[in-house]
């Protein structure tokens, strides 16, 4: 008899399409002082199934990745018990400044706002002044932990 852990596991396809049908990470990283870093930020996946999260090269974030570039991610959804789905990414990352990598790359996220597209040529050059400030970092995962509490039905 399978554990009630491997009846809710998710196999590597359901894990990129949970993925694909997301928007929103939390990714952790490692502080200054030990702690946890953990922020949200919106995201999107590349051919490969890297995950990628734009933001300023001077963020916490990029600083915590420059020291240590080991990165817990967390993908989560539901609202009750038998709802809940969850994916925890563990990864390492890789910070990518140039601006023309960092305007494609940025493409792929799923945002609710247009982050490169621009109208007009001042519009156009203010974007271009935007990506160099920013950085991609594209997460290449190494292990995954999922749940999907729906493959219970409602028995616990």
């Amino acid at each position: 008899m399978p554990s009630r852990r491997e009846l809710i596991q998710m196999r590597p396809e359901e894990i990129r399409q949970y993925l694909e049908g997301q928007r929103r990470i939390i990714v952790v990283t490692n502080g200054p002082d030990g702690m946890p870093h953990p922020v949200p930020m919106n995201y999107g996946l590349d051919a490969e199934g890297c995950i990628i999260v734009t933001a300023f090269r001077k963020s916490q974030k990029i600083v915590n990745l420059e020291r240590d570039p080991r990165a817990s991610l967390l993908v989560e959804s539901g609202e009750t018990y038998h709802e809940l789905k969850s994916v925890i990414v563990y990864a390492h990352a890789q910070i990518l400044c140039d601006p023309d990598t960092v305007m494609e790359k940025m493409r792929l996220i799923r945002s609710s706002e247009s982050l490169t597209i621009a109208e007009g040529t001042d519009a156009q050059a203010q974007v271009r002044a935007s990506m160099a400030k920013r950085a991609i970092v594209l997460f290449t995962p190494y292990k995954y932990v999922s749940w999907d509490h729906a493959k219970l039905g409602l028995r616990y």
